[in-house]
């Protein structure tokens, strides 16, 4: 159960790239972040107000924790995200999130003292040469796409490193705080750090921009991003990481790009190569490696306190 729920979180922010990279065209990034995070909090506190108010004290003695969490998932992730995705594509995006098994291993072995299995660290291998043919479209001698790097590849680089922050210091996140109302609460954090940051913006380009809010087409994509990538996604994969560990479970996120992909082919038309299928393949397979219990033996990463 913990990877079909970490599987659908992945595909749900697959869907996030490809939506996104549709909204920034319409709206600025900070517009879009608060938007979304505001309703998700709205939503969520109004759905989970009880479990909420029974666990305020469990979060009120780990608020460090609670808003460092908020800080990297809710506020840094999509703010660079989305800021990125004005200026690359988001397969681009996608892939560049593919690195972060390799940053959590690092974090989980520098911070945490972490023993890292070999077949932990060859299935993150495996799936990340995956990544790295899809990069280079098929051709490892092909070094020209190197110097297609641009500033947006640089911003979602760093979304990158605040989604692998999130995953490694989730096993902080106090055991008696659900998943409902972590979110929830997240979410509500999450909306009021950017609330300042909207506010200097609005100033001089928010009345410009109203025209966009109210087509349809932002606001079937803004309800998709409030439901599927800001609670869904981060409910199962909550629950998925703390089920199995950050270093087995975060390698699902190689499955962001790839059905960040398949969603491209569907929605934007765009073609589908062989280069595609053969990262695909590799990626599965070093889930598959990942995704394998340790032995009685060796060091149970699954029963690390989350």
């Amino acid at each position: 159960m913990p990877y079909l729920l970490l599987s659908l979180a992945a595909c749900f922010w697959g869907g996030n790239y490809v939506v996104g990279h549709i909204l920034v065209a319409q709206v600025d990034p900070i517009v879009l972040s608060e938007a979304r995070w505001l309703l998700t909090a709205l939503l969520l506190l109004g759905l989970y107000f009880r479990q909420v108010k029974a666990q305020w004290q469990a979060m009120k003695a780990a608020k460090y924790t609670v808003f460092f969490l908020a800080l990297c998932g809710q506020v840094l992730f999509p703010v660079t995200l989305y800021i990125g995705l004005q200026y690359t594509s988001s397969l681009n995006a996608a892939i560049y999130l593919s690195t972060t098994p390799a940053l959590v291993l690092l974090i989980n072995k520098s911070i945490f003292k972490e023993t890292i299995s070999r077949r932990n660290i060859a299935g993150v291998v495996l799936s990340s040469l995956g990544v790295v043919y899809l990069v280079m479209q098929g051709d490892l001698l092909h070094l020209n796409t190197l110097k297609n790097l641009n500033r947006g590849d640089v911003w979602t680089m760093g979304s990158a490193i605040s989604w692998a922050l999130y995953c490694a210091f989730l096993r902080l996140k106090p055991k008696q705080v659900g998943g409902n109302s972590f979110v929830a609460v997240s979410a509500a954090i999450g909306a009021l750090v950017l609330l300042p940051v909207l506010s200097l913006y609005s100033v001089a380009h928010l009345p410009t921009e109203m025209k966009a809010y109210f087509n349809s087409g932002f606001m079937l994509g803004l309800a998709y991003l409030v439901i599927f990538p800001s609670w869904l996604s981060y409910l199962l994969w909550n629950k998925g990481i703390q089920a199995i560990g950050a270093t087995r479970g975060e390698v699902y996120s190689h499955l962001i790009p790839l059905s960040g992909g398949v969603f491209s082919v569907l929605f934007l038309n765009v073609p589908l190569h062989s280069f595609h299928l053969v990262s695909a393949l590799f990626i599965a397979m070093g889930i598959a490696l990942c995704s394998m219990a340790p032995k009685r033996k060796s060091f149970a990463l699954d029963s690390c306190s989350r």
